[in-house]
């Protein structure tokens, strides 16, 4: 048998390597993208929820970022209703004399969280708002905290990182945009875009706003696939008023629809 040169020897090494990758190497479908059930936390928006693998991941910190009226405030109180469901606990760092304000109460409860599970701590300043962070993750009783987003040292959070890691938690932050520190430390990113609006009732004096539709980019995922859309209903929490059986919609201009109009312009 005649040995072999060593150009055969390096094509052969070269063989065996490429089958070895070839045998270990997982291909990127879908399930290679969804999350554990005890990783996750569900918002119960199943479109949103989809578009996260799963859901929302344990252990990071995520912003909702977006106008106020955008969705952001009812993304969050759904995720207070999930922590708050069996007996969980969750937390709420509100800064009224900020432009993110407070959460109205009964609307917590329309979205089906327990008031008696959730902790309020109200703060005045972007200080204050760190300080109760910190304090509520080094606590480790609470799977969901909410906070305004506010301008911090890369420390700070740095710190908040750890923490929530350590605890299983989820730090959310609801603004109209994050900080570059925010946007290094954030491990999800999601913007939130009303498109479109849902009147009940005539129109005038006697006219209610129903609910809105909300569009959801994936900015950046840590643990998932990014970029990904998601729309959903948010609806109000009044229970009284105009009956919701006539309903008149109105389409909003979202950076994505905005985005298809100047391709299909260039296009031409």
């Amino acid at each position: 048998m005649a040995s072999l040169t060593p150009l055969d020897s390096r094509r052969a090494a070269l063989d065996g390597l490429r089958a070895a990758l070839s045998t270990a190497h997982r291909s990127a479908s879908p399930e290679a993208f969804t999350l554990a059930e005890d990783a996750i936390v569900r918002s119960g928006l199943c479109e949103l929820d989809a578009a996260l693998g799963g859901g929302f991941p344990r252990g990071i910190i995520a912003t909702l970022e977006g106008a106020p009226g955008s969705g952001r405030s009812a993304v969050a109180a759904r995720l207070l209703a999930t922590a708050t469901a069996n007996g969980g606990l969750a937390a709420l760092v509100e800064s009224p004399a900020r432009p993110e304000g407070a959460f109205y109460p009964p609307a917590l409860v329309a979205a089906g969280v327990d008031l008696e599970r959730l902790v309020v701590v109200q703060v005045g300043d972007a200080a204050g708002v760190a300080r109760a962070a910190d304090i509520l993750m080094r606590a480790a009783a609470f799977s969901v905290v909410v906070i305004p987003s506010v301008s911090l040292r890369a420390a700070a959070w740095t710190r908040l990182a750890s923490l929530t890691h350590r605890a299983n938690a989820i730090l959310v932050t609801l603004g109209s945009g994050a900080s570059d520190e925010l946007r290094y430390f954030a491990s999800l990113r999601i913007r939130l875009e009303p498109a479109r609006v849902l009147f009940a009732g005539s129109g005038g004096l006697f006219c209610s706003l129903a609910g809105i539709e909300v569009e959801a980019s994936v900015l950046k995922h840590k643990r998932a696939a990014p970029g990904r859309r998601a729309r959903f209903m948010c609806a109000t929490f009044e229970s009284d008023g105009a009956p919701l059986g006539n309903v008149r919609t109105r389409d909003l201009e979202t950076s994505s629809r905005t985005s298809e109009r100047i391709a299909r312009s260039v296009a031409r």
